[in-house]
């Protein structure tokens, strides 16, 4: 991770595989046709309206903040979607499971309906995408979809190459433990409002494949 100059306008972006393929093509096959605006990086504490120069200086110390570069992991971007909400609105949506911290056995699946509180309607339309975070471990679908669909490109996150994330997108998702014969392993899944930018995380435990070992048997005098 690096800094931008925060002097200049400057768009960094990280292309997936899908969009370097596009762009290779050339004959305007690469179009921009959703994006998403976040404030990750401020920090509105600094905001300060007592500064002994006056109003316009109020957000001098967040206008000159430093501006983090992409990052290809998309459970750490994006985490604080700016988005727009009717006028009166008094409290922001928020991102809701049933349950932070599932247990599973090997082939075992549960059932996960993610809702928004405090926003009639929320993410009704696009529904919510899941990231499970390692491949390796469970697999997820979309049980109930979206009218509209509006899920990310999987990306490769954590410190292995071989833990690939599922990225889907829907209203209602099922998830299925995978066996696991070394140790038990835990994974996150991450549920994202695509409407309202809110967020919810959920800590998946698979148990690893317990194998009955038969008693060896002496020899018979």
């Amino acid at each position: 991770m690096g800094y931008l100059n925060n002097s200049t306008i400057t768009v960094d972006a990280i292309l997936t595989k899908k969009g370097r393929e596009l762009l290779a093509r050339g004959r305007d096959e690469f179009k921009i046709k959703q994006f998403a605006l976040a404030d990750d990086e401020i920090d509105y504490d600094l905001y300060n309206p007592e500064h002994p120069l006056g109003t316009a200086y109020y957000g001098a110390a967040i206008e000159n903040m430093p501006v983090v570069e992409a990052l290809a992991d998309e459970t750490q971007m994006l985490k604080y979607k700016l988005v727009t909400l009717p006028k009166g609105t008094a409290r922001i949506p928020v991102v809701r499971v049933a349950q932070t911290n599932i247990e599973l056995n090997a082939n075992e699946s549960t059932v996960i309906t993610p809702s928004t509180v405090n926003f009639g309607g929320g993410n009704r339309s696009f529904g919510y995408t899941a990231i499970l975070s390692d491949s390796d471990c469970a697999d997820i679908v979309a049980t109930r979809g979206a009218r509209n669909s509006a899920a990310s490109v999987p990306q490769f996150i954590g410190d292995s190459e071989a833990a690939q994330s599922i990225t889907v997108s829907g209203t209602q998702f099922e998830i299925t433990a995978k066996e696991l014969l070394n140790a038990d392993k835990q994974v996150t899944i991450l549920f994202i409002g695509n409407e309202t930018g809110g967020r919810a995380s959920v800590t998946l435990t698979i148990k690893k494949v317990e194998i009955a070992t038969a008693a060896s048997v002496g020899p018979v005098a």
